[in-house]
């Protein structure tokens, strides 16, 4: 267990560092906001990395919107969840709403500044836990439609199942625990605030 997000995005960053991404002009680091972010930030200061977010929202499942059905990414991709089952024309129109939040986001987050450029660059996605994997999965699946020659998913935590599954999205999965009894990702962190979208635009800012 970490105290806070910001301990573990410490460990994480030196992790990367060892793995050998640190100190590398082609490396970007990108975090899922919003908790993702805060972990993000402490990776990003480690291997010396820019620093930015991706932003994949879930399309929920009708009258259960808690319950991801699909995802969406930044281009306004759908990825359905394959266990779902529901048609395209549902998530299609769901989709909508969700990306236009992610567009809204990602301008509020960015207050202004361009997006790191992701073509020809080792990206790393960092977030502060995987559970499903299905967001990261489409996050890593918009990284390759958007040139980036090497992908990592990388996370304090991340439940073994979505480890196997998620080797096959990206280059490299790097979890610092897998633990067989895999819970929600907040209990593995003694302070786990949700963050507000001023801290996420702080975050960057000062990236």
């Amino acid at each position: 267990m970490w105290t806070d997000r910001v301990e573990a995005g410490r460990e994480l960053g030196e992790e990367l560092a060892r793995l050998g991404y640190a100190d590398r002009a082609d490396t970007v680091v990108l975090g899922v906001p919003r908790g993702g972010v805060e972990v993000a930030a402490e990776v990003a200061d480690r291997l010396h990395a820019p620093l930015d977010v991706v932003v994949v929202r879930k399309v929920g499942a009708p009258g259960n919107p808690e319950y991801a059905a699909g995802a969406v990414d930044p281009d306004g991709t759908v990825y359905p969840n394959p266990g779902a089952g529901y048609s395209a024309a549902y998530l299609e129109a769901a989709a909508q709403p969700e990306h236009a939040e992610a567009l809204r986001r990602l301008a509020a987050y960015r207050g202004g500044r361009p997006p790191l450029a992701l073509a020809g660059h080792t990206v790393i996605v960092v977030d502060d836990g995987v559970a499903t994997g299905l967001s990261a999965t489409a996050a890593l699946r918009w990284l390759r439609a958007n040139g980036a020659t090497h992908t990592v998913l990388a996370a304090p935590v991340m439940a073994p199942d979505s480890v196997t599954r998620l080797a096959g999205e990206c280059d490299r999965v790097v979890a610092l625990e897998a633990p067989a009894a895999f819970y929600a990702v907040g209990a593995y962190y003694a302070h786990f605030t949700q963050l507000e979208d001023s801290e996420v635009t702080r975050l960057l800012a000062r990236a």
